[in-house]
Order: structure tokens, then C-alpha cells, then sequence
């Protein structure tokens, strides 16, 4: 099993449309898609973000970092949410992404998510990280 992250993504004008469909109406929807993996056993975390223009961006270009309001200066494209699920393949990661509700021009974008297995074990930091996660559980 590997966890995978679908970002959901979307630009200004499909936000808006989400904004403007009734609470009650998106709840029923992703509800109906949330059950689906939760009963697969695949679901790890789901969660929106809220609108971009109550975010700040932490700009790390120059010699000291910069904190601005709102999303990046041009956005073409926002990152809205995210599913965390853990699944058998790549496959079947791309296959739970088509099955999202539809949010009409919204992106989902698939990626692994990394595994502490995947960095040398011997490092230092490492050992120290699998200590921390066997403590908390998530090992």
C-alpha cells in the first residue's frame, strides 16, 4: 500500500461556482464520495481550504523570507483541498481521482506521497523521525 495525495485545483472561476452552489447541494455530493472511501478502507484525511484571500504566502526568493496577503500575485490556478488515501497502486489512485464529484474545470492532480522507507535508514535524522512516529503511532 502507498498513500497518495489527490490536490484538488482549481482557478478564480470555478471557486466562485463552488461558492455559489448551495451548501446543502456540495455536502450531499462530496458526502456521497467521502462514504465511498471511507467503506474501501482506502480514506486517510480529506480537507478544503478556505478562500486563498484569507491565506498569506511566505516568499523565500530573496535574502529574507517576505510575508504577503492572498494567494500568489497571479493565479492561474489554486489549490483548494486535498484526499489523502492509501491504495495498492498508482492506478488505483488515478481511478479514485476520476471518480470525484465533477467541479466543472477544476484539476485533481495525483501524487505519492513519500515514505519515511523511501530515505536512507542510517541517517541520523531519520532514526529520529521513525522514533517519533513509532511513539505517536503512525508507525
Amino acid at each position: 500500500m502507498a498513500k497518495y495525495m489527490l490536490i484538488m485545483r482549481g482557478t478564480d472561476e470555478t471557486m466562485a461556482k463552488m461558492m455559489d452552489t448551495p451548501m446543502e447541494q456540495m455536502l450531499e455530493v462530496v458526502g456521497r464520495y467521502n462514504e465511498e472511501l471511507i467503506k474501501a478502507g482506502v480514506l486517510v484525511a480529506a480537507e478544503g481550504l478556505d478562500d486563498p484571500r484569507q491565506g498569506v504566502v511566505v516568499d523565500f526568493s530573496g535574502e529574507a523570507p517576505v510575508v504577503t496577503d492572498g494567494p500568489y500575485g497571479e493565479t492561474k490556478e489554486l489549490f483548494g483541498g486535498f484526499y489523502l488515501i492509501d491504495v495498492a497502486s498508482r492506478d488505483e489512485a488515478v481511478e479514485w481521482a476520476r471518480r470525484l464529484p465533477p467541479m466543472g474545470g477544476a484539476k485533481c492532480e495525483v501524487r505519492r506521497v513519500s515514505s519515511i522507507e523511501d530515505f536512507p535508514q542510517d541517517n541520523e535524522w531519520i532514526v529520529k523521525e521513525r522514533a517519533w512516529r513509532e511513539r505517536t503511532g503512525q508507525l
